[in-house]
C-alpha cells in the first residue's frame, strides 16, 4: 500500500513540474513575440526615420532595446539551457530526495 501511496506522490511531484515547465514556456513565448514587435518598432523608428509619437514607442531606444535584449537573452537561457544542465536525471532525483525527505519528516511527526 506504502508503494502505490508513494509512486502516486511521486508522479503528482512530477506533474507538478511539467505544468510549472509548460507554463513558464508560454510566458516565454509570449514574451518573445511582444520582444519580436518591439524590434520591428525599433528598427522603422531608428532605420527607417518612422516617427513615433506616441507614449510607449518614442521611448524606445537604444539603450531600452539593449536591456531589453539582455533580459530576453537571460530568460531563454534560463528555460532552454536550465533543460541541458539539469536534465531529467537530476529532476527525478531532485524530486525524490525531496520527496524521501517529506516522508522521513511525517513518520516522525
Amino acid at each position: 500500500m506504502r508503494a502505490k501511496n508513494n509512486k502516486d506522490t511521486e508522479a503528482f511531484e512530477l506533474e507538478k513540474m511539467a505544468t510549472k515547465k509548460v507554463v513558464k514556456l508560454k510566458a516565454f513565448y509570449s514574451h518573445m513575440f511582444v520582444y519580436v514587435i518591439g524590434v520591428i518598432f525599433f528598427i522603422l523608428k531608428e532605420y527607417f526615420g518612422v516617427p513615433f509619437n506616441f507614449f510607449p514607442l518614442k521611448h524606445i531606444n537604444l539603450f531600452v532595446m539593449a536591456v531589453w535584449t539582455v533580459f530576453f537573452l537571460v530568460s531563454a537561457i534560463d528555460i532552454f539551457a536550465s533543460f541541458k544542465i539539469f536534465g531529467e536525471e537530476w529532476e527525478e532525483r531532485k524530486v525524490k530526495s525531496i520527496l524521501e525527505k517529506r516522508i522521513k519528516k511525517q513518520k516522525w511527526e
